[in-house]
């Protein structure tokens, strides 16, 4: 399960709702990270905090994971 930054760019700037409220508990607070500062090393950032979830806790983010693909 990895994220590219182009899914990662859609998820902190859109409204997705995820299942897994650690999840959503983390791209709330990127979302914020983001807001203030919107540069490549700040995505590139957040989108390695969320592989690392992602990866982490993969047998319970295969949901969240299938929207995520779609984006």
């Amino acid at each position: 399960m990895i994220i590219t930054p182009a899914q990662t760019q859609k998820i902190l700037t859109g409204n997705h709702m995820f299942s897994q409220l650690g999840f959503s508990m983390l791209v709330t607070r990127l979302k914020g990270v983001y807001a203030k500062d919107s540069s490549q090393e700040v995505l590139q950032s957040c989108m390695n905090e969320m592989n690392a979830f992602l990866k982490k806790y993969d047998a319970i983010m295969l949901a969240d994971y299938s929207v995520i693909t779609n984006l």
